[in-house]
């Protein structure tokens, strides 16, 4: 099996990497080679609502894919501010079955458009503090164009058309619900 030898001042002794996939003259067949295209997945749309705290790791690794060469991630935080006032968290609420339905809508959308693997959107629902992620939305493709705009879809459509209301709570004891002003409803006064 091919070796990378590596040698760092900073390590006292030299570290020894495997290289995969092999390289040619090592011939072993079956390793990557035919098993790659066998154990290659169907496209998935990964949709997920949780009261969990969202781990970016996890939800980028559900769309990793061997035939891509781009994953693009969106993940929105709650910040600590806002017009003036200190925030110190975010509650969500959503109709969970219709919010699931349009987020696969948008789904379909994306692959309509542009050539991606697999999507993965996952929103947090209840107490959101600072500095955690309320969502992450993460999507394969081939190559980084169809990924970039894809994310940037999903963010901009899921907040203009899924029933997900957020309250932001203010360190003064005061909270306030947020109008969302690219959701299509806000727009009918």
């Amino acid at each position: 099996m091919s070796s990378l030898e590596i040698n760092s001042c900073s390590y006292s002794q030299a570290m020894k990497l495997q290289l995969y996939p092999p390289l040619a003259e090592d011939n072993f067949p079956g390793l990557l080679g035919e098993s790659m295209n066998a154990v290659e997945d169907k496209p998935k749309d990964i949709i997920t609502f949780t009261a969990e705290k969202l781990s970016v790791d996890e939800v980028s690794q559900l769309v990793i894919s061997p035939v891509c060469g781009a994953v693009s991630l969106f993940v929105g935080t709650t910040r600590n501010n806002f017009e003036g006032k200190k925030v110190v968290s975010l509650e969500y609420e959503a109709y969970v079955p219709m919010a699931e339905a349009e987020v696969r809508k948008i789904c379909g959308a994306v692959r309509q458009q542009w050539p991606v693997k697999h999507i993965a959107v996952c929103h947090r629902l209840g107490l959101v503090p600072v500095t955690e992620a309320s969502v992450v939305i993460a999507v394969s493709s081939a190559h980084r164009a169809a990924s970039l705009e894809a994310v940037k879809y999903v963010i901009d459509t899921l907040k203009a058309k899924v029933p997900i209301w957020k309250k932001e709570l203010y360190e003064e004891e005061t909270s306030s619900w947020k109008r969302n002003k690219e959701c299509f409803w806000t727009k009918i006064d």
